[in-house]
This record gives structure tokens, C-alpha cells and sequence, in this order.
């Protein structure tokens, strides 16, 4: 039985919730009635932990609930797991409005985890699955964060280096800017950050530098940089300054793009270990990323009862808008998982080449969808596929021509 199918027909007799800290977590123990079994600060370490549980325990089945599922709740969840106890995890957004409907203003450490416990004693629904202690699952989890965080680190090199190039030459940045993910293109600006330094090596120059890691680009760039030079004759102030940090956010975003390349090989060859890689992998528009994604952030599936569920956790189900007469329709959800929602959109969009998929945005354009409405329309309808995908664990198979709207397995 799935850990959320455990906390919906529970039987709990204690509800520890656990105010995680860095140094101290602050646990509050309530029974079915809301009475205290337990309210004390709890130092982050394994012999007090497993003391507190173990106590928990002789009262009968334990659930214990973090509000902070990694990181410094990693420590608390590994004994627990260790301990065979249930874990949940309850929602920074959940617990926020939860507080609201207990009397005072104050915040405190001991309100925060009194107000988690009281959540799953009354309102179990709102709880959400703890990642799962399977290997593959966690090394994955770890890896995808560090691959989001070398995405992000890239995202801001890149940047600064065409703000650097735009501001001492606007026609080099308009030339090289949207190709700085050629590795040949960065080892070019490394070796030459300044107008001056490429004019210097010239067109051999720039093809000998790029040739290894660009060679199709090499033949035909170098004399297109060199022209591009030639139409700003003045330098302008500060250009040699700029030049060191231009080499040097340069070598800096290099090494970032190496290593994420790396990373991606591991990532890929991890994934492969996992018995629902190929599940996910095998519906258009899912590449081995978005596969990553929905696996660390949606597990088996197991913890949605629904389709609809899943959606809803994704930010992709429609939200209805009705008050009187004035005010109707429906909108799009602010809320949900946005990491989850910008790779089922994307991976919605990569999908466009499958006729399946394409017949559905098609339908929803002609119903007079913009692009993005029916890609977002299109994607809640995947959502209803890989739902089914996880619980069955079955690859995804094309729908029968004869019934494309009806088939499960549309998308």
C-alpha cells in the first residue's frame, strides 16, 4: 500500500509534526482528539530522533510529517524510514493557510509544528508523498537538482556575457550572442574577449581556435566576426576591463556547459536503471529530462487518486471563475508545481510532430485558442496518458485511428 493511500484510511494513533531546523527541529505529537503526547525541541541528531519515535511508537502506529522534505529534513525522514514509521509531507502553501485558521498571529517553532500535526489529524488531504527511499529514485532526485541548478548558473553566465559583449559591441554580440552554445564560440571568446584581440588573430586565427569543437561553423563565421568589427570604428571606454570579465564569465559558463554535459550522460544512464524510464520515455515529446522530472517530482503516480489530481498538482487544470452574473468563464491556474507544469508544457509543445497531438492542438486552435491556451489544453490531456502510463506501467501506445478522441491512450 502506497504511502498517501496509508494516510487517507489511516488508523494513526500518533501525529508527529516536525518544524525542521538546521540544528533543532521542534516536534509536536498530537493523538486522534488533538491531545499532546508530545511538544519539545528535538536536536537534528540520530539518537535523539530515534529516542522520540521510539517513545511515539508504544502509543501505536506513528505518521510523522516534515514540512521540509530534503535537506534538513533528510536526517528525520532516513530514521524514520529506518524505523519502518509512515512519513508524509504537508505543503510550505498548505501549512501557511492551515495556520490562518488557528487563533494568533505569533510564529514560533512550536506553533509551526503543532499546526502540522493538527493538518494531518484533521485534513489528511492535504498531505503529500515523501520521495520515495528506492536508490535509483533518490540519486536521480539529487543529480536533477544539481542539473537545474547548472541550467540556472547557465542561464545567468550567458546572459552576463551578452550584456558584457553588448555594451562594447553591439554588432559582435548581434553576430556571436545567439551562438554561445557553440563550444567553438566559447573557446573564440575566451581566447580573444576583446574587438581587438579578434581582429588580431584574424580570419586563420579565429578558424584554428574554433575548428575543433565547430568545425562546419569555423569554415564560415570567422569572416563574418572580422566584417562585423569593421562597422564600429570607435572603442568604447572601459573595453579592456570589460575584456577580462568577458574571458572570464566565458571560461566560467565553458566549464558549467562541460559539466552539464557530463552530468546529462550520467543522468541518462541512470535513468535506464529505472523501471518506468521506459514507461515515460516511450510517449512523444518526452525526452529523457522530462521523464526525469515527472519521476522525482510525481514519483509512481501513486500519490494522486485521479488524473484530475495530478492536474490540479501541476497547475494545468482549469480554474471556473463564477460570482452573479457579472463574472464567468474559466481560467488558468497561478498555483500548482511550476517546475512539473513547465515540463509537461514544453514536452506538450515537442509533442507537435506526433499526428496525435498535433490533431488536438489543431482542434483547439480552430476552436480559437491561442498557441499557448492549446498547448496548455494539450498537456492536460497528456496528463490523463501518463497517469494511466504510471499506474499501469505500461509504455504509451498510439490510439486507434477510428477513435482518436476516445481511445485512453490519446493524446
Amino acid at each position: 500500500m502506497s504511502e498517501p493511500d496509508k494516510i487517507s484510511d489511516h488508523g494513526y494513533v500518533v501525529f508527529c509534526g516536525l518544524d525542521v531546523g538546521k540544528a533543532v527541529h521542534h516536534a509536536c505529537a498530537l493523538d486522534p482528539s488533538g491531545k499532546r503526547l508530545h511538544d519539545k525541541a528535538l536536536p537534528n541528531d540520530e539518537a535523539a530522533l530515534v529516542e522520540v519515535f521510539e517513545k511515539l511508537r508504544v502509543h501505536g502506529r506513528v505518521l510523522v510529517i516534515v514540512d521540509q522534505p530534503a535537506s534538513i529534513g533528510a536526517l528525520p525522514i532516513a530514521v524514520a524510514r529506518s524505523l519502518g514509521i509512515d512519513l508524509a509531507y504537508l505543503p510550505g502553501l498548505a501549512m501557511r493557510r492551515i495556520a490562518d485558521l488557528h487563533p494568533g498571529e505569533g510564529k514560533t517553532d512550536a506553533r509551526d509544528a503543532y499546526v502540522i500535526a493538527d493538518a494531518a489529524r484533521t485534513m489528511p488531504h492535504t498531505l503529500r508523498r515523501v520521495g520515495t527511499d528506492d536508490d535509483t529514485l533518490a540519486e536521480l532526485t539529487v543529480l536533477a537538482g544539481y542539473d537545474d541548478d547548472l541550467a540556472a548558473q547557465s542561464t545567468r553566465l550567458t546572459n552576463r556575457l551578452r550584456d558584457a559583449l553588448l555594451h562594447i559591441h553591439p554588432a559582435l554580440e548581434r553576430l556571436v550572442g545567439p551562438r554561445l552554445e557553440r563550444g567553438g564560440v566559447l573557446d573564440l571568446i575566451v581566447a580573444a574577449p576583446t574587438p581587438q584581440a579578434l581582429r588580431d588573430l584574424g580570419v586563420d586565427g579565429i578558424t584554428a581556435i574554433m575548428r575543433a569543437r565547430s568545425p562546419r561553423l569555423a569554415k564560415t563565421i570567422p569572416v563574418k566576426i572580422l566584417a562585423a568589427l569593421d562597422a564600429q570604428t570607435v572603442v568604447v571606454a572601459g573595453t579592456p576591463a570589460f575584456g577580462r570579465v568577458i574571458g572570464g564569465v566565458a571560461a566560467q559558463l565553458r566549464d558549467v556547459r562541460a559539466e552539464r554535459d557530463t552530468l546529462a550522460a550520467e543522468l541518462e544512464a541512470r535513468l535506464e536503471a529505472h523501471p518506468l524510464a521506459e514507461v515515460l520515455t516511450s510517449m512523444p515529446g518526452n525526452g529523457f529530462r522530462t521523464a526525469l522530472k515527472i519521476l522525482t517530482i510525481v514519483g509512481d503516480g501513486a500519490a494522486f487518486p485521479t488524473a484530475g489530481h495530478l492536474a490540479a498538482y501541476a497547475g494545468l487544470a482549469p480554474v471556473t471563475r463564477r460570482s452573479g452574473s457579472s463574472i464567468k468563464g474559466e481560467t488558468r491556474s497561478q498555483r500548482g508545481n511550476h517546475a512539473l507544469k513547465s515540463a509537461l508544457f514544453l514536452s506538450a509543445f515537442a509533442s507537435l510532430a506526433d499526428p496525435t497531438s498535433r490533431a488536438y492542438y489543431d482542434r483547439k486552435r480552430a476552436q480559437g485558442k491561442r498557441h499557448n491556451a492549446a498547448l496548455i489544453c494539450l498537456a492536460r490531456r497528456r496528463v490523463d496518458v501518463i497517469y494511466a502510463m504510471l499506474r499501469d506501467r505500461k509504455p504509451y501506445q498510439q490510439p486507434m485511428p477510428t477513435e482518436p478522441d476516445t481511445s485512453p491512450a490519446a493524446a
